[in-house]
C-alpha cells in the first residue's frame, strides 16, 4: 500500500473562553503532536493545524462573567492558550483564530456554496425565547435537567455531567441562564443541514469501510447516532456574536458555531499556505492527502458525521481516521471547570515548568504520564501519586537510569569515547540486545501508525528496560576490576578478552541510547534534544530512518559528561498538589445541603441515599464471559476475560466458591466498566461483575433476561 503524498493533522479547536486543563491535553493535543513529530521524523509532508474557536455562546457568557466584551475575552484567552501550548511543546504549524477575516470569508463561502445548490433547507420553528431580556436563547443560554442522567448541570447542547449531546427541547424544566426565568416558545426561521439525506453514505463510509480500522468506541458512537435516526440540524442561530449569514434573509442571524468551527481547519490551512508561500488546495481536495482529526469523545459526532457530510457536499476530502479519546478524570472524579476540580495546563506550567531551568524536563514528565494513561479506549484517571510513580519509577529508574549508567561507565571505563565493537567475541547476550535494538523500530512504528500511542511508548521504555537487563548481565564494572587484577597478576590472564568484553558492552549500550533518543523523540522531544547534546550530534540523527541501526555513533567519538534526564518528584510536592486541588473545590448546592443535613435518609440496605449525579457516574455495560480460570493460590478468585463489545477486559472476581470456571463461559453479566483498575494477586482487574446474594449467602449473576450485544449500556 503506497504512502499518502501529504498529511493534514488537526486537533480540536478549543473554546477561547478560559484556560484548558490536562484532560484536553491528553485527549486531543499530545496524541496529535506525537503523531506529527513521528511523521516529520519520517520526512513526510505534514501540516499540523489548530486554533482558537472564538464564536458561540460560550464567549459572550464568559464576557458577562468577567464584566467585559466578547472581543476582549477571545483576545485574552487566545493568547493564553497559545502560550500554554508552546510552553508544553505542542508543535502546531499554525495556531489560528476563527475571528480572523480569512475564516469569516471561508465559512461564509461554505454556507453560500451549500445554500445555492439546495443542500440546505429552511424551517420555521418555535424556539425558546426569554421575554425578560427579549432574546432568543441559543443552547448555552438554556439550562435544565438532563433526560439521560438526571443531572441539573445540563445545557441546551450538552450535559456537563454525562457528556451526552442534547437539544434545548430535550431539557427537563428549562430556564434561561440570562434571567433565571422559564422561557416561552416563539417562532423563528433558520437554515438546517438535513443529515438524514446522507444516512446511506454514512453507513457505507463508517460502518462498512472503517468498521475495522477506526477505534471501536468511535464506530460504536457513530452507529448509535445513525441507527437512532439522523435529524436535520440547524446551522444558524439568533445571536449578535458570530459570523453573519451571507443571505438577504440572514439579518440578525449568525452561523451556528458547530458549523463554522470545523471550517476553521480549512481557513487555518489557507493562512499557513499564505504565510509559507504554499498551495493550500491539495491538502483539502487531493485524494493523495491523509486527513486525521484528533478529538475527544464529545466531538465524535461533529467530526465523524456532521463535518464529513459538509466536506462531501463541498467537494473536499474526507478524514481517513478520527482517533478520538475518552475522558481523563482527576483523583477519582470527573474534571469540572465549574466545580474547580481540574488541573489547568497553566497551573502545571507555573508549579513545575517555570521552576526549572528551561522547563523541558518538567514538560516531558507530564507528556510521559499523560501518554502512559491516555484514555484511548476508556476513561482513565490522573492521580498525583500515579504521576510521581511514573516519573520516578519508570522515567527515572528505567529510562533515565540506563542512559545515566551508560554515560558514567563510558567515561570511567572507556575514556569518554565510543569503544570498538569486537565482532569476533560477541556473546549470546550481545546478539540478543542487538536483535532487540533492530526490532524496536518496527514495533514502535506499527503502533504509531495505528494510533496506539500508549503501547508505542511502552515499547520505547521496554527497550531501555532490556538495556538495563543486558548491562546487569554483562557487569562491565566487574570486568573492569578483573582487568585491573589481571594486569598485576604474576600469572597473567586474558587481558585482551576482558577488555573486549567491556568494549562490546559499552559500545552496544551507547548505540542503544542513540536509538532511544530517536524513538522517544515523538513523545518526549526535550529529552531527545538533551540526549543529542550529551552525544554531541546534530538533530538530523533523530530522522526515523536511523532507528534500529547499530552504527549511529562512530568509534572513538568523544561524548560529553552525563546529565540526569529526570529529577525525582518528592512526596511534599504531591501532598501540596492534592491539598491544593481539594481546597479549591467548589461544591454544588446539593452537596452543601447534604453536609448540613444530619438526618440524611437511608436506603433499604441501610446505606445513605445518594444523589442521581452520584449514580450517573457509574458506567454499567453488558459483557459476555469468553474465558475463565482459577487464580493460583487464591481459593476465592476467578480470572475472567469479558467481551465488552469494544474491547475484552480482564476482571478478577471473588466468585470461585460459587461457580466453576468452565460453567460460566458464555454467560452474560453486568459490568461496572469505569471502575479504576486494581491489582489482585498480581493481576490487574479492570472492572467489577455485579452479583446478587440470596438469604443463604449464595451468589447469583445479575444479567439480562434475553441475549444482548456485548457493550450495551445498562441504564
Amino acid at each position: 500500500m503506497s504512502l499518502p503524498k501529504r498529511y493534514l493533522i488537526t486537533s480540536a479547536l478549543p473554546y477561547a473562553n478560559g484556560l484548558k486543563h490536562v484532560g484536553h491535553l491528553a485527549g486531543a493535543y499530545i496524541p496529535a503532536d506525537i503523531y506529527v513529530r513521528y511523521l516529520r521524523a519520517q520526512k513526510r509532508d505534514v501540516v499540523f493545524v489548530c486554533g482558537s474557536d472564538e464564536h458561540g455562546t460560550a464567549i459572550p457568557i464568559q464576557a458577562t462573567k468577567e464584566g467585559t466584551t466578547p472581543r476582549a475575552i477571545i483576545d485574552k484567552y487566545h493568547e493564553a492558550m497559545k502560550q500554554d501550548f508552546e510552553d508544553l511543546s505542542m508543535s502546531f504549524d499554525i495556531y489560528h483564530r476563527t475571528s480572523e477575516p480569512i475564516h469569516h470569508e471561508t465559512a461564509q463561502e461554505f454556507f453560500t456554496y451549500l445554500e445555492e445548490r439546495g443542500e440546505l433547507e429552511t424551517k420555521e420553528t418555535e424556539q425558546f425565547f426569554d421575554e425578560a431580556t427579549n432574546t432568543f436563547l441559543a443552547d448555552r443560554y438554556i439550562k435544565g435537567t438532563c433526560p439521560n442522567c438526571g443531572s441539573d448541570r445540563a445545557f441546551g447542547d450538552q450535559c456537563e455531567n454525562c457528556g451526552r449531546t442534547l437539544s434545548p427541547d430535550e431539557l427537563i424544566n428549562p430556564v434561561s441562564t440570562l434571567s433565571g426565568k422559564t422561557p416561552i416558545k416563539k417562532k423563528t426561521t433558520h437554515w438546517y443541514l438535513p443529515l438524514g439525506k446522507h444516512e446511506e453514505f454514512l453507513r457505507e463510509w463508517i460502518l462498512k469501510e472503517h468498521k475495522d480500522d477506526w477505534r471501536a468506541t468511535v464506530v460504536g458512537q457513530c452507529r448509535s447516532w445513525i441507527e437512532g435516526g439522523l435529524q436535520s440540524r440547524a446551522i444558524s442561530r439568533d445571536l449578535d456574536w458570530g459570523i453573519s449569514i451571507p443571505h438577504a434573509d440572514g439579518a440578525g442571524k449568525v452561523l451556528y458555531v458547530w458549523f463554522d468551527a470545523p471550517i476553521g481547519y480549512i481557513s487555518a490551512t489557507k493562512q499557513w499556505a499564505l504565510d509559507n508561500k504554499k498551495e493550500w488546495e491539495p491538502y483539502w481536495y487531493s485524494e493523495d492527502t491523509k486527513l486525521v482529526h484528533f478529538v475527544g469523545k464529545d466531538n465524535i459526532v461533529f467530526h465523524c458525521i456532521i463535518f464529513p457530510i459538509m466536506l462531501k457536499l463541498h467537494g473536499n476530502i474526507l478524514p481517513t481516521n478520527v482517533p478520538a479519546n475518552e475522558f481523563l478524570n482527576l483523583e477519582g472524579d470527573k474534571m469540572s471547570t465549574s466545580r474547580n476540580w481540574k488541573l489547568d495546563m497553566r497551573d502545571y506550567i507555573n508549579d513545575f515548568v517555570k521552576k526549572e531551568n528551561g522547563g523541558g524536563q518538567a514538560v516531558d514528565m507530564l507528556r510521559y504520564y499523560l501518554t502512559q494513561i491516555a484514555p484511548e479506549t476508556k476513561d482513565s484517571e490522573f492521580m498525583w501519586k500515579g504521576f510521581q510513580d511514573a516519573v520516578n519509577s519508570e522515567l527515572g529508574n528505567i529510562f533515565g537510569n540506563f542512559v545515566n549508567r551508560t554515560w558514567v561507565l563510558m567515561h570511567k571505563l572507556c575514556g569518554g569515547k565510543v569503544p570498538k565493537l569486537h565482532e569476533d567475541v560477541l556473546t549470546d547476550d550481545d546478539k540478543w540486545i542487538m536483535r532487540e535494538i533492530e526490532a524496536a523500530k518496527s514495533k514502535v512504528e506499527n503502533l504509531l501508525e495505528e494510533y496506539k500511542f500508549r503501547e508505542a511508548l511502552f515499547e520505547v521504555i521496554d527497550l531501555s528496560r532490556k538495556g538495563n537487563q543486558y548491562m546487569q548481565k554483562k557487569e562491565p564494572w566487574i570486568k573492569a576490576k578483573q582487568l585491573e587484577a589481571l594486569k598485576v597478576s604474576p600469572t597473567g590472564g586474558d587481558l585482551e578478552g576482558a577488555q573486549k568484553s567491556i568494549d562490546n558492552t559499552m559500545h552496544l549500550c551507547l548505540q542503544l541510547s542513540a536509538n532511544l533518543a530517536i524513538l522517544i523523540n515523538p513523545f518526549l522531544p526535550n529529552t531527545a534534544k538533551k540526549m543529542l547534546g550529551m552525544m554531541k550530534v546534530v538533530e538530523k540523527m533523530l530522522d526515523w530512518e536511523n532507528a534500529g541501526k547499530l552504527k549511529l555513533l562512530s568509534v572513538g567519538y568523544a561524548m560529553r559528561a552525563p546529565e540526569l534526564l529526570f529529577r525525582k518528584i518528592e512526596d511534599d510536592e504531591i501532598k501540596y498538589q492534592v491539598e491544593k486541588l481539594k481546597s479549591g473545590l467548589v461544591k454544588p448546592e446539593t452537596d452543601k445541603k447534604m453536609e448540613t443535613d444530619t438526618n440524611t435518609p437511608l436506603g433499604d440496605g441501610g446505606k445513605p441515599s445518594i444523589q442521581f449525579d452520584d449514580f450517573a457516574k457509574i458506567d454499567l455495560k453488558v459483557g459476555t464471559i469468553v474465558a475463565a480460570e482459577k487464580v493460583e493460590k487464591a481459593d476465592k478468585l476467578l480470572k475472567l476475560s469479558v467481551d465488552l463489545g469494544f474491547e475484552t477486559r480482564t476482571i478478577v472476581s471473588g466468585i470461585a466458591l460459587h461457580f466453576k470456571a468452565e460453567e460460566i463461559v458464555g454467560k452474560q453479566v453486568v459490568v461496572v466498566a469505569n471502575l479504576a483498575p486494581r491489582k489482585m494477586r498480581g493481576i490487574e482487574s479492570n472492572g467489577m461483575i455485579l452479583m446478587a446474594e440470596d438469604k443463604e449467602g449464595k451468589l447469583h449473576f445479575v444479567n439480562p433476561q434475553d441475549a444482548i450485544n456485548p457493550g450495551a449500556p445498562v441504564n
